[in-house]
């Protein structure tokens, strides 16, 4: 594996566990596909540093846990918003 991947791959994971990031969120901040941010740190992080990348996994796992309910909340806030016009 190149270096630079490595590199990013370490960086994705320090930015997700710091900022209890999404794979979305990190795609954006890194400006890469939200499939290579999931490549990153499901496969590629384990061969490089196999503690770091199962940090990053419960953050990862936590956000899938609960974005039916931020999902829920965003649609609650729109009809909000557009009660309100």
């Amino acid at each position: 594996m190149k270096s630079y991947i490595e590199e990013r791959a370490l960086e994705i994971a320090r930015y997700i566990i710091d900022n209890n990031a999404t794979v979305r969120q990190a795609a954006k901040q890194f400006g890469i596909s939200k499939s290579t941010v999931h490549k990153d740190i499901t496969d590629r992080l384990l061969q490089i540093s196999p503690s770091l990348a199962a940090e990053a996994r419960k953050v990862l796992d936590v956000n899938k846990s609960e974005r039916h309910i931020r999902g829920g909340l965003a649609t609650r806030e729109k009809y909000l918003r557009l009660e309100h016009r």
